[in-house]
């Protein structure tokens, strides 16, 4: 369906993410990956409700014009949240264990936001999952973070690894936006996205 509305466009996923990668070749996305050294900070009076928005427009706007000419882009960044806590990436062991405690027990959201850009024309959107997580023994919280080395992800975890098939007790929402991408949602926006290109 997205094949023919592409006609002689080309998709590009902007990201380093493999499971961004994965989940849209899953989709049956025909696409290209690249990569950009992009800036990720944000203003610090900036809603937690609208970071990973703010993170997926800028990455695009980064873009020079020529990455997006003819071509169909696509930029994301995904945040947990926890209260009025952002839990990025952790910086080494000590702070994914700290993480992984703070995250047991207890809820907290994944949110996605993307940007479809051609040229100067952009659509954007942010997709919300609420992820409850069971109480994790210190042992558990160890044996996962050695193991797996979740250090470029988001909260400290993947949840398609061992501490999701063990830890989360239920999800709100849409599983592969947890694991970093909505694709449901992303093939319903550039379905639209691209109609309105080719009107």
């Amino acid at each position: 369906m997205v094949d023919a509305l592409l006609g002689k466009r080309e998709l590009v996923l902007f990201s380093s993410s493999p499971r961004r990668k994965e989940l849209m070749e899953g989709a049956g996305f025909k696409l290209r990956v690249e990569e950009y050294p992009f800036n990720e900070s944000y203003p610090q009076d900036c809603s937690i409700d609208k970071v990973a928005l703010y993170l997926a427009e800028q990455k695009a706007a980064q873009l020079p014009l020529e990455k997006s000419a003819d071509r169909i882009i696509i930029t994301a960044d995904t945040i947990v949240a926890m209260g009025d806590r952002i839990l990025g990436k952790p910086a080494h062991r000590d702070e994914a264990i700290e993480m992984l405690s703070t995250l047991s027990g207890n809820s907290h959201r994944v949110l996605t936001g993307v940007c479809i850009k051609s040229g100067s024309r952009c659509r954007s959107f942010v997709s919300e999952s609420k992820v409850k997580f069971a109480d994790l023994s210190i042992g558990e919280i160890e044996y996962y973070v050695d193991n797996y080395k979740p250090f470029d992800k988001a909260g400290s975890y993947g949840i398609q690894e061992w501490i999701g098939y063990i830890g989360v007790e239920y999800i709100s929402g849409s599983y592969f936006n947890v694991m970093g991408l909505p694709v449901q949602k992303l093939y319903s926006e550039l379905k639209e996205f691209l109609k309105e290109l080719n009107s």
